[in-house]
């Protein structure tokens, strides 16, 4: 099976280097077949020139230019759309995420049979260091929110760190969601139309360099809009789908 990995990025000249050749190199150690597909959106920075030096190196590395709208989910929208292993993970460029996780997502996917791979930062077996406390506050908030609302125990849904495989890619079209919230629309779609995951733990780094391009205030609504989405195809479209639900913790 091959996996690819999508990772939007947008002005990370200062990390994505460091972040292609250390999950290059873990899953080469491994033995996963992969490509890792960057979708540079619109940096004004030397991203582009980082990535193109980059490729020359790693065969499989893959960088294209995201033409406007520009978004973090536009970006990871591009990337799904042209992604071509039989799995994909979504990967944030600031090295906030681990290579080793990659690994333990994918060695999941595949011997536990299951259709995605939800990763969840708070679980006593996850690491999670910096975490800005108003931003920690604003996340716990909304999951809960998240998991009454759908009677789920899954307690990370905003984490973007998720693997799915490719024909749930293709039954999860189409996308809604333009910007930070497709990270909530993939997981809760998935949940409703039944496909079956697995949650495991994974550790989680506030990024070193660089900022975030997450904007708190411009995301409240949008987040709202997707889940309210979800949740009305959740009760309005029961028996569309037939796939069988499970979800489980593995360590």
């Amino acid at each position: 099976m091959k996996l690819s990995i999508v990772i939007p990025a947008r002005n990370e000249e200062g990390c994505i280097e460091s972040t292609i050749t250390s999950l290059h190199d873990t899953l080469v150690a491994h033995g996963i077949l992969h490509e890792i597909l960057v979708i540079d959106d619109d940096s004004q920075d030397n991203t582009s020139k980082v990535l193109s030096s980059l490729s020359a190196k790693i065969k499989e590395l893959k960088f294209i230019k995201n033409h406007p709208p520009h978004g973090f989910g536009f970006a990871v929208r591009k990337g799904l759309e042209l992604f071509q292993g039989d799995a994909v993970a979504i990967v944030m460029a600031d090295a906030s995420d681990l290579p080793s996780d990659v690994v333990n997502f994918f060695k999941t996917l595949t011997e536990k049979n299951v259709d995605c791979v939800f990763g969840t930062r708070f679980h006593p077996s996850a690491k999670v260091y910096d975490y800005p406390k108003f931003k920690l506050i604003l996340n716990r908030i909304a999951n809960q929110f998240i998991k009454i609302l759908f009677g789920i125990r899954y307690n990370d849904v905003t984490n973007a760190f998720k693997m799915y495989k490719k024909e749930v890619i293709v039954g999860l079209k189409p996308f809604l969601s333009q910007h930070f919230n497709l990270t909530v629309e993939l997981p809760l779609k998935a949940i409703v139309r039944g496909y079956r995951f697995e949650i495991v733990s994974n550790s989680w780094i506030n990024r070193k360099q660089g900022q975030s391009k997450l904007k708190i205030r411009e995301m409240g609504s949008r987040y709202l809009f997707i889940i309210l989405y979800c949740f009305i195809e959740k009760w309005l479209s029961r028996g569309d789908y037939h796939k069988d639900h499970l979800g489980s913790f593995t360590e």
